[in-house]
């Protein structure tokens, strides 16, 4: 990893090569932080300027040659100077010789570190800069001195000074898979890029020693970072260059503000002395942010932080952190994260006596999904005697956290007696829970529904019912899921939990069985009451993301699901290390990906959902039937069939109500292996399920893939009492009248398109789904009128075809069967001579390039145009762009 590629900096890069380039040829000089990639950026830029054009001389200033005469340019003039010459003189005769080296070229100086020239060479780029035919770009660190000859370049206007800022998420993102060679896992990018302030060369750092002490793991070809960081020297030494030597009064600053961040400015002036937070303000260690009518302070950048903590005596870190304790109590905890920081500061110091603090503070960590702190805080509240609700509250963290068998071990241990109802209602359902979900005992479910007669409550009768309700969803048991859903609806004492995870319940149901706009309004009545269930019961969330997400995937709404994605659960659950619901949201993500035809993304997300999920029984089925079918868009059997084959091995029982997913994917499988058969098959025997099991939003879904397979026309579902069956075409005319959105009537309209032959129907529909940006479903639509109009030698086929490589060129590789099924087959000899006379090349150029007669190169013209149904060259090259896989470029 001594060198990385160049990622990122478009914007600077392009202005660089402007500011040279341009009539002007005005100059550029960035400033910016010590490893903020000012150097790499000025050599790319550089590199990319053509030497014919330009004589470029790269000089790399130092604090070696800054004491020497011209010491900057050792590398540009010559070791012997002209004696007895005025200052000026030299100056001139230096412009000279550059002068005559350019030989005519426009001179091009690029001096990185600049404020490090000596003062001769300082007023030699001065003088360059001014003269004609010539460019000065360059690099300055901040908060150095800079030359005056170099600072007037921008005051006189000879240069534009641009500071460069640190690098956005994106790239970051793109930087960390360039130097670890391959994607990142996104909450592993997203802590790793804020670690590094976004400066590449900490990144690297950071990188470097994680790597190198096995804290960067890759699964199904995923980086994820476990979040233990290790020092390297080289990374402590550059952060020491930084912080440089402090007083006692300022090393006491950083360290409250290390340990306290983000401090109120009140309290952190009560810790310590105003005039020495004033002192590490100015020198650029800390930074006071005005907050939400508060004024907190943040160390100037993060790393500072963890060389502080790693640094600071142990005895000294805990009577830091309980004098923090101890000034915000006094002051008051007014906010509501003060009890939380109170409760770690306390923890952190050994001065945790009170379980009910660490109770609430665990409760408060896991509403913010933060699963790491609220498992320390809960356990720490379970050792100092916080009994059962503490016992409960750490189990069900532990559950998330992917160790259900702790879990159970640590309810075990305080089972309650049945005559106390409300812990033994509370024990139960999380006790069912782990059992279910965490250790796959299918059992539960009647184990619960035996032990809820023991309880009078109503309330707490509610509290079971709703789990017991949402366990048989799960486990396709939706009738009596709806029953006792309903149930604990109509009881005016079920609590709001209870209430609204048996909203949720029927909300996803309602969604499988196509009543989608009653499941909206389900979902929105819940979402709308999270104040009032997020603290009972935060895990609610995960069967509110099921509903809505599966809701969102019915209706084909990648909008809604780009919010979601966006929303302020995936940025908490990111930081949190809560696994089910990042990889959930991911799921979801590479879903609306792949039907946008962003193949890559699809498959990079699904991949990432994998690797989060790997450890849970859950979604892991689910993240794997999405992997499959994002490699059967592009076209991998292997890796779909291989990815099929985990999520048979990975998928939970207890989650049988994902069938619709798994089978659909296993169906696109087939098919992508060239299965053909086998998958029209699979999936006409799904057709019958979910229409046995009343799954119409689903239904509708699966229908529309044999339409896709060009199987409009078959027969499904059982005899009618005319003695015939319905076609797709019909089954899905007939649900579009029952199933919610606007998705059911369009592909209805598909179907019966197809059936039809109207290639122009077919082309009304492509327009409908791109502007629902179904861009998948929109290319197939228009390969399917395409073909038709071929067939038919129809004059419209050439504007199909336009249109046709228009929706291709918005997509990622797209390989499917509905594509490829009309696709004309070209030999590669053909392939070479059709793309030659596409780009213009006539015939005896062919010819001889590709060391063949005139003729024969006529006649593989005429084959060609015969297959692709064109009448000639004019509509070749939008014929060889309708073409999946293919983009009509150069021969070679």
């Amino acid at each position: 990893m001594s060198r990385w590629k160049f990622v990122g900096r478009t914007d600077e890069l392009n202005r660089l090569l402007a500011a040279v380039t341009g009539e002007a040829g005005r100059g550029l000089f960035f400033s910016g932080s010590a490893g903020i990639g000012k150097s790499r950026l000025l050599r790319e830029g550089v590199s990319a300027l053509p030497t014919e054009r330009f004589a470029i001389w790269s000089i790399a200033a130092s604090a070696t040659t800054a004491a020497l005469p011209f010491g900057g340019l050792v590398q540009v003039l010559p070791a012997e100077q002209p004696q007895g010459l005025s200052p000026a003189g030299i100056l001139r005769w230096a412009l000279n010789v550059l002068q005559q080296q350019a030989a005519g070229r426009r001179i091009v100086l690029a001096i990185d570190d600049a404020h490090l020239l000596d003062p001769p060479s300082a007023a030699l780029v001065h003088l360059v800069a001014r003269a004609e035919n010539a460019t000065v770009v360059g690099t300055l660190r901040d908060g150095e001195q800079i030359p005056l000859p170099i600072r007037a370049l921008w005051t006189d206007d000879l240069v534009e000074h641009v500071e460069l800022t640190p690098m956005p998420h994106a790239e970051t993102a793109g930087l960390l898979a360039a130097i670890l060679g391959g994607p990142v896992d996104a909450g592993s990018a997203d802590r790793l890029g804020k670690l590094s302030a976004g400066n590449p060369l900490l990144l690297r750092e950071l990188v470097h020693a994680a790597n190198g002490s096995a804290e960067l793991k890759r699964t199904y070809g995923i980086w994820k970072w476990t979040g233990r960081l290790e020092l390297a020297p080289n990374l402590t030494d550059l952060i020491d260059t930084r912080v440089g030597k402090l007083t006692d009064g300022v090393r006491a600053v950083v360290e409250l503000v290390a340990f306290g961040e983000p401090l109120g400015l009140h309290l952190l002036n009560k810790a310590a002395d105003p005039a020495d937070v004033e002192t590490a303000e100015e020198r650029g260690l800390i930074s006071v942010v005005q907050h939400d009518r508060r004024t907190n302070v943040r160390l100037a950048h993060p790393l500072y932080g963890e060389v502080m903590r790693r640094r600071c005596p142990v005895s000294r870190t805990r009577r830091l952190q309980a004098h923090l304790a101890e000034l915000l109590e006094q002051v008051g905890k007014r906010r509501r994260d003060d009890l939380l920081r109170v409760a770690v500061w306390r923890l952190d110091s050994g001065t945790a006596q009170d379980p009910a603090l660490l109770v609430d503070a665990a409760v408060q960590a896991f509403t913010r999904y933060d699963v790491p702190l609220a498992t320390r805080l809960a356990r720490a509240a379970l050792n100092a005697d916080g009994g059962s609700d503490a016992a409960e509250l750490l189990a069900t963290i532990l559950m998330f956290a992917d160790r259900p068998d702790e879990a159970i071990e640590v309810l075990d241990a305080v089972t309650p007696d049945p005559g106390d109802e409300r812990r033994f209602c509370r024990w139960l359902t999380v006790r069912g829970m782990v059992s279910y979900w965490g250790l796959s005992r299918q059992s539960t479910v009647e184990e619960i529904a035996s032990r809820v007669e023991q309880l009078s409550d109503s309330a707490d009768r509610s509290r079971v019912h709703a789990f017991e309700a949402i366990m048989r969803l799960h486990r396709l048991d939706t009738t009596t899921a709806v029953r006792l859903s309903q149930r604990v609806l109509d009881r005016p004492a079920a609590g709001v939990a209870a209430r609204e995870l048996a909203r949720c319940t029927i909300a996803y149901v309602q969604a499988a069985q196509g009543q989608l706009t009653r499941s909206g309004t389900a979902i929105a009545q819940v979402h709308s009451a999270v104040a009032n269930w997020r603290t009972d019961m935060p895990y609610l969330q995960l069967a509110l993301e099921l509903a809505r997400g599966t809701r969102l995937m019915l209706t084909g709404d990648l909008a809604g699901i780009d919010a979601i994605v966006a929303d302020e659960f995936a940025d908490l659950a990111g930081a949190g290390d809560f696994r089910l619901g990042t990889g959930y949201l991911a799921i979801l993500q590479a879903y609306a990906s792949r039907l946008r035809g962003q193949s890559d993304a699809s498959m990079r997300t699904s991949l990432g959902a994998c690797a989060v999920l790997a450890t849970s029984r859950v979604y892991a089925g689910l993240a794997q039937a999405e992997r499959a079918q994002s490699a059967a868009l592009r076209g991998d059997a292997a890796q779909a069939t291989a990815a099929m084959a985990e999520a048979d091995r990975t998928h939970a029982p207890g989650m049988a109500v994902l069938y619709p997913w798994l089978e659909q994917a296993r169906g696109a499988t087939l098919a992508a292996s060239g299965d053909l058969p086998g998958a029209v098959k699979h999936l006409s025997d799904l057709v019958d399920r979910l229409r046995s099991d009343g799954f119409a939003g689903h239904e509708v879904h699966v229908l529309h893939d044999l339409v896709r397979l060009d199987q409009a026309g078959m027969p499904v579902g059982p005899t009618c009492s005319d003695g015939g069956r319905r076609t797709v075409a019909q089954r899905l005319a007939e649900l579009s009248e029952r199933v919610d959105g606007v998705l059911p009537p369009l592909l209805a309209r598909h179907a019966r398109a197809a059936v039809t032959d109207s290639a122009a129907d077919l082309l009304a529909v492509a327009d409908d789904y791109a502007a629902l940006e179904l861009t998948v479903y929109a290319a197939e639509a228009t390969s399917q009128a395409a073909q038709r109009l071929r067939q038919q030698h129809s004059p419209a086929a050439n504007d199909a075809r336009e249109r046709l490589a228009a929706l291709l060129g918005r997509c990622d590789v797209i390989r499917t069967p509905a594509l490829h099924a009309g696709a004309p087959v070209l030999t590669e000899r053909e392939w070479q001579v059709a793309r030659l006379a596409a780009h213009g090349a006539p015939s005896r150029a062919i010819a001889e390039r590709l060391y063949l007669s005139a003729r024969t190169v006529e006649n593989h013209l005429q084959r060609i145009y015969a297959k692709l149904g064109v009448t000639g060259r004019a509509e070749l090259w939008a014929a060889l762009r309708a073409i999946p896989g293919h983009d009509g470029g150069d021969a070679d």
